[in-house]
């Protein structure tokens, strides 16, 4: 890691800007409500102590994760967790240390080399823990942030199987959304989904769990959890966050971002994440500001350019917007008015159709074998670069990250799996068994031409031909719609709360629950995104708390 002196001049500058918000005093009933900012005031200001800042969260997870509507967010605690808060115990935010005394959940597949396991949600490992902290969590550490615990998934990320319920996995059970919370099949999976595969990191701050989490994507996993939760997140460019020390997926998409209530508090996050890190390559290309918050305005939509990628003369092309339920295009109509009211000049037209389709190649057949899966026994098309890098990089993790385990490669865990099939294996492991058939070194053609081929369309004919084109400062989604060719092409995306809507697409009613926007761009332009993200938020205000989880 490499700290810039320009980087913390930007903290600095954040800890004490004059445009966040300050409370006078934090309203402890309210938790679900404070912002990150609020909190770092009222710390920085004697009002509450980090250590009963912490204890507030602790009796809010008893109340509604381990009892009440037993939401299920947080896998486990950090024992270790009090006593760090009470060190911080009259250590004020500062320019040094602008999360001192904030409590924190990241996703169980971020590496803490404490005494918290580190499971991607996997019984096989059960157990597990690091050699050392995840670099992100150095930074959160150093920040002065208190590690709350770590938050529950979707297991290994949503590529043990195909049609894996959101949130659930085979260690942690299942996450329920807390905005529908008692609505479940006969399975026991929610009606209205908690999104994944952030869905703990999601659900917690939604429901006042803690001030802020940390969760990560390859493609949709920060966004659609976000979307279903009513937060703001930022899935930044692959290398504006040091992936080092998280259980992987795919090197070429992955990425760590923050979940938190407010536009803000995902910028203050962002300063103190993004950072170089030798550990991984790609923060060596590494562009940022020295401070996110900078320019957060209202007024930050005037004169910009917006693609709404939907236009009623090519409606077969329309696969963004075209197919919204109707409540969602409703919320959409009403999102895209208010950016014309804020000044934005919003251009309809269609994504190019060999950005968005993808290219030959570029995905795998897999025979889905999941007992209750509705598609049992149809072929899934998972993409072939998720497939070969996911045993190359999940057996390099569990070489080089993973100790206290007898698992040391992905076969171990097909096999443990299979040996504990009644436990580890309710939905199966269809993906894993199909990535274990590939060598492993990433040296198959059709890996390297899958690679280039999503690149060839997500990238250059997609994101990049479309916004040159049209002369765009920003691309907008609905809800996680857009996730994957932003990810495609390793592209940033913020994701801000948007209004909601209720009922499912098989026609079941359900309360109403959210549904996010989504602003996407270039290359490290997270910057920029955040600040259109933050004049639609202040223009809407559309996140409101989940019912049903009083003030205790």
């Amino acid at each position: 890691m490499q700290k810039s002196s320009r980087r913390n001049a930007g903290i600095a500058a954040a800890a004490v800007s004059a445009e966040a918000p300050i409370s006078p005093k934090l309203d402890h009933a309210r938790l679900d409500h404070a912002s990150m900012s609020d909190i770092a005031h009222a710390l920085a200001d004697g009002h509450v102590t980090a250590t009963a800042l912490l204890k507030a969260y602790l009796a809010r997870i008893a109340a509604y994760d381990r009892d009440g509507p037993k939401l299920n967010a947080v896998r486990a605690l950090n024992p270790d967790a009090l006593a760090i808060a009470s060190r911080l115990d009259g250590v004020k935010p500062s320019a040094e240390r602008p999360l001192a005394g904030i409590p924190i959940l990241v996703k169980d597949n971020i590496a803490t080399g404490d005494a918290q396991p580190t499971t991607a949600g996997s019984l096989a490992l059960e157990g597990a823990r690091a050699r050392d902290d995840a670099t992100l969590v150095k930074l959160l550490r150093e920040a002065g942030a208190v590690i709350l615990g770590k938050a529950n998934l979707t297991e290994f990320s949503n590529m043990l199987a195909v049609d894996m319920p959101y949130g659930y996995s085979s260690l942690g059970g299942q996450v329920k959304n807390p905005y529908a919370p008692a609505l479940a099949d006969d399975h026991g999976i929610p009606v209205v989904s908690p999104g994944g595969s952030s869905a703990g990191s999601a659900v917690a701050v939604a429901a006042g769990l803690c001030a802020a989490s940390i969760g990560t994507e390859t493609s949709g996993s920060l966004l659609f959890p976000a979307s279903q939760n009513g937060l703001v997140t930022v899935k930044p460019t692959v290398g504006l966050i040091s992936r080092a020390g998280i259980v992987p997926i795919s090197h070429s998409q992955d990425t760590a971002g923050p979940m938190t209530r407010t536009v803000r508090d995902a910028a203050l996050l962002l300063n103190v994440l993004a950072a170089n890190d030798p550990l991984d390559p790609a923060t060596q290309k590494q562009r940022r500001p020295a401070d996110y918050t900078a320019g957060l305005t209202r007024d930050a939509m005037k004169g910009v350019r917006i693609g709404v990628p939907s236009d009623h003369v090519d409606p077969l092309n329309d696969c963004y917007y075209g197919k919204l339920p109707p409540k969602s295009a409703k919320l959409m109509t009403e999102a895209i008015q208010v950016l014309e009211d804020l000044g934005a000049v919003v251009v309809r037209a269609s994504m190019p159709t060999s950005g968005w389709i993808g290219g030959p190649g570029t995905t795998m057949a897999v025979l889905n074998r999941n007992p209750l899966s509705a598609h049992k026994g149809t072929i899934a098309r998972p993409p072939v670069v998720f497939l070969y890098e996911l045993k190359h990089d999940l057996n390099l993790y569990l070489k080089e990250w993973a100790t206290n385990t007898d698992i040391k490669t992905m076969a171990d865990i097909v096999a443990f799996n299979e040996a504990n099939a009644g436990r580890a294996l309710r939905f199966g492991q269809d993906h894993f068994l199909a990535a274990e058939m590939t060598r492993g070194d990433l040296s198959e053609r059709e890996y390297k031409s899958a690679r280039a081929m999503d690149l060839l369309s997500a990238k250059t004919r997609g994101m990049d031909a479309y916004m040159s084109r049209h002369k765009l400062d920003a691309v907008l989604f609905p809800g996680a719609y857009g996730a994957a060719i932003a990810a495609r092409a390793g592209y940033p995306s913020v994701m801000v709360p948007g209004g909601f809507v209720s009922g499912t697409d098989d026609g079941k009613e359900t309360p109403d629950y959210p549904f996010g926007v989504t602003f996407a761009g270039l290359a490290w332009s997270e910057h920029k995104l955040l600040r259109l993200a933050y004049a639609y938020e202040q223009a809407s205000a559309k996140r409101k708390s989940p019912p049903g989880l009083p003030a205790l």
